[in-house]
C-alpha cells in the first residue's frame, strides 16, 4: 500500500516538473517572430546622445540584448565584435550599412560601463537599461533572458530570431553590395 502512495506522489512529481519546464521554456521565448515589424523606441546612448531605433532604419540592425553578469553573451562579444570590425564599412544591397545596437539588461552602471571597454565593444549604439528584465525596452521585446538578439531589415521588420553570429555574417555576405 505504501509503495502504491509512492508512485502515485512519485508520478504527480515528475508531472509537476515537466509542466513547470514546459511552461518556463514558453515564458523565456522572445516576443516577436520573424515577419514582424520592430517596435521603435527611445533611448540615451551611452556617451549621453538621444537615439531612436528608427533614426538608423534604411540600414541592417542587430539588436542585441546582453548584460555584464552573463556569462553566455560575455562569451559571444569576440564574435560580435569580429563581426562588426568586418562589416562596418562595407555597404549592402538595400541598405545603407550594419549597426550593432546593444541594450544592456543591468542593475549597475558602472559594471556595464567596464563590460563594454574590456571585451572592446566600439559600436556607437550602446544602451544601458539599469531596472534589468522590467525595463522600457526589455519589456517592449518581451527580453526574459540573455543573450536575446533581433536581426532587423532596412525596412524594420525583423528578418531573424536569436540568430547565431555566423547567419548574420552570411545573410550579410550574400547582400553585400560589391559596386
Amino acid at each position: 500500500m505504501n509503495l502504491n502512495i509512492f508512485n502515485k506522489v512519485l508520478n504527480v512529481v515528475l508531472v509537476l516538473l515537466v509542466l513547470g519546464y514546459v511552461i518556463n521554456y514558453f515564458y523565456r521565448l522572445p516576443k516577436y517572430d520573424s515577419g514582424e515589424m520592430s517596435k521603435d523606441f527611445s533611448a540615451t546612448l551611452a556617451d549621453g546622445t538621444a537615439f531612436k531605433l528608427s533614426d538608423i532604419k534604411g540600414k541592417y540592425v542587430l539588436l542585441d540584448f546582453w548584460g555584464s553578469w552573463c556569462g553566455p553573451c560575455r562569451q559571444e562579444n569576440p564574435s560580435l565584435v569580429a563581426l562588426y570590425n568586418e562589416t562596418r564599412n562595407k555597404s549592402y544591397k538595400s541598405a545603407g550599412s550594419f549597426e550593432i545596437v546593444s541594450v544592456a539588461i543591468e542593475t549597475k552602471e558602472a559594471n556595464w560601463r567596464k563590460a563594454i571597454l574590456s571585451d572592446g565593444l566600439t559600436w556607437k549604439y550602446q544602451i544601458g537599461e539599469m531596472d534589468r528584465f522590467s525595463s522600457p525596452i526589455a519589456t517592449l521585446y518581451g527580453v526574459r533572458e540573455i543573450p536575446t538578439k533581433y536581426f532587423i531589415s532596412p525596412e524594420g521588420r525583423i528578418l531573424m530570431v536569436n540568430p547565431k553570429i555566423e547567419e548574420i555574417s552570411d545573410f550579410l555576405s550574400e547582400h553585400e553590395d560589391l559596386n
